[in-house]
């Protein structure tokens, strides 16, 4: 009987990911595309059927991509680049591959000598595929092997709506039924492969739920109710996941930055006249020990050598202190990079309330000398800002949304709520307000803890209109923030904030660190 072992790797969540460093430290790091690339090319080496997909968030993400898509955006894209080199098979859209703007993504899909897929990313105007291909069909020899591409429907609650004009974001598990029926009825495929860009919304084992059921990542269902999948590529939730099955698919999630290659190995026997699937398993293969591909690095080390010079371009001083050393402190009373983030927003959009958040558990705060590093290692997402008109009400909720960040306090220690780290980090989701007064107290039950809240020294009213500035994300709901979904939006500034802060400190060249501690946790 003639036997075939077919090879799917999978990278996601690269998230601009070149070279082995972290941008913050300029120290070595275990990231990258230079490190997965030796990996796929000992994989080639060792198996004669090999395909390669990229499951999303692969263009967006690092100071690299950043200066490129802001300043050198007429040149080759240098991911793309990349990817060519190492001859991607396929490429699935990420909700991060809009951040940067439809000329960015056109050109990025323009430039690849690989398909980029998504079944349900379709035309508002006519209902069809709005890239072109849902799916494509591989043959190896006589093997075929539909690939259908998946993204996660949740982006019109984050991204900007222009970057998303004239799309539509459809059901992942119901877009998914009909093309699988159609791979297999019409195509005639071996094997079916789905490249969802999108996590898993219950527990792997139990099925039991993981986090609230928004439709954000759908694949425990697409597992449980689609028939005739071989093999789930996941991506967006950041997790390592390897040897699951689900309803006898199996599933791989490669973590992010290129921190692993998601490996599936299917055994193939020939069942005249098709082929069938007799074993299956996944892993991730760690770059961890791995040396980077320099050949590949090469080409786009000009790239590299421009972001370098930019990111230590001295942008000005801070006078004090903006320096973090305790992750859990700057989470617990009013700082002074909170503080100036916050008054930055308000000044530049005329607001009198303002959020923010930390994104990162390992933000290090500005020191003295300013320089671009700093800026965009702290604040590293490309959000713009909103001013939105919410009630009272609307701030008492979110305020207590950001409170739940905190487990109740058992007397002990401080201790984040473990949703807030499982099954992906959401540091990002705990917001820092100025402009008003309030106290959280976590010995309190979730939903219950803002005990003080007031206003230019009065109680926050229900009912009462409060206009105020947050980053884009936040204002569309993202984070579970449904309160502030539809809410009248009064104002606009489309420069990215890392822009806003990175111009605030250049024109006064010397920012003063100040906190008047309006805010703080208690217990």
């Amino acid at each position: 009987m003639e036997k075939m072992d077919l090879v799917i790797l999978e990278t996601s969540d690269v998230h601009g990911n070149i070279f082995p460093i972290n941008y913050g430290s300029n120290q070595s790091s275990d990231v990258g595309l230079g490190k997965i690339a030796s990996l796929i090319k000992k994989e080639r080496v060792k198996n004669p059927h090999v395909l390669l997909i990229d499951n999303g968030d692969l263009i967006q993400g690092t100071p690299l991509t950043y200066h490129y898509a802001k300043i050198q955006g007429d040149r080759p894209n240098p991911m793309i680049m990349l990817a060519n080199e190492l001859n991607y098979d396929a490429a699935v859209f990420g909700n991060h591959e809009f951040n940067y703007g439809k000329d960015i993504l056109a050109s990025a899909v323009n430039e690849s000598k690989f398909p980029w897929l998504s079944a349900n990313i379709v035309s508002k105007e006519t209902g069809e595929p709005y890239f072109g291909k849902p799916y494509i069909v591989k043959k190896l020899g006589d093997l075929k092997v539909g690939i259908l591409g998946l993204t996660t429907q949740y982006i019109p609650n984050w991204e900007q709506p222009q970057h998303i004009e004239g799309l539509r974001f459809e059901d992942a598990v119901v877009t998914a039924k009909k093309w699988v029926k159609l791979l297999k009825d019409d195509e005639k495929v071996d094997i079916v492969v789905v490249s969802y860009h999108g996590g898993f919304e219950r527990d792997l084992e139990t099925g039991e739920p993981t986090e609230t059921l928004t439709g954000e990542n759908q694949g425990y269902q697409i597992c449980m109710e689609v028939e005739g999948i071989d093999v789930l590529l996941t991506g967006h939730q950041h997790r390592q996941i390897a040897g699951n099955r689900i309803n006898g698919v199996i599933v791989v999630q490669p973590g992010k930055d290129g921190s692993a290659l998601g490996k599936v190995t299917l055994q193939l026997e020939k069942d005249e006249p098709s082929w069938k699937c007799v074993q299956k398993s996944s892993e991730l293969l760690s770059i961890t020990a791995v040396e980077e591909d320099i050949s590949l690095l090469e080409k786009v080390k000009m790239y590299e050598d421009v972001t370098q010079e930019w990111l230590d371009q001295p942008i000005g001083k801070i006078e004090g202190d903006m320096i973090f050393r305790d992750p859990m402190e700057i989470r617990t009373k009013d700082n002074t990079l909170v503080e100036f983030i916050n008054r930055v927003q308000m000044e530049v959009t005329g607001a009198d309330i303002s959020n923010t958040a930390i994104f990162d558990i390992l933000s290090q705060g500005f020191p003295e000398n300013v320089t671009m590093r700093a800026v965009v290692s702290n604040y590293i997402y490309p959000n713009t800002l909103k001013v939105i008109r919410i009630t009272g009400q609307d701030m008492k909720d979110a305020l207590e949304q950001s409170a739940s960040y905190f487990e109740q306090f058992d007397g002990e220690e401080i201790k984040v709520n473990p949703s807030f780290i499982t099954p992906k980090p959401q540091h990002y989701n705990y917001d820092m307000w100025e402009g008003i007064e309030y106290l959280i107290d976590i010995s309190k039950p979730i939903g219950e803890r803002i005990v003080k809240l007031e206003c230019k020294g009065k109680p926050v009213e229900p009912e009462k209109d409060y206009d105020v500035v947050m980053n884009n994300y936040r204002a569309s709901g993202g984070g579970n923030y449904l309160m502030y979904q539809n809410k009248p939006v009064i104002k606009e500034i489309q420069t990215d904030i890392s822009e806003i802060i990175a111009n605030y400190i250049l024109e006064n060249k010397v920012v003063k660190a100040t906190v008047n501690h309006n805010w703080r946790v208690i217990y």
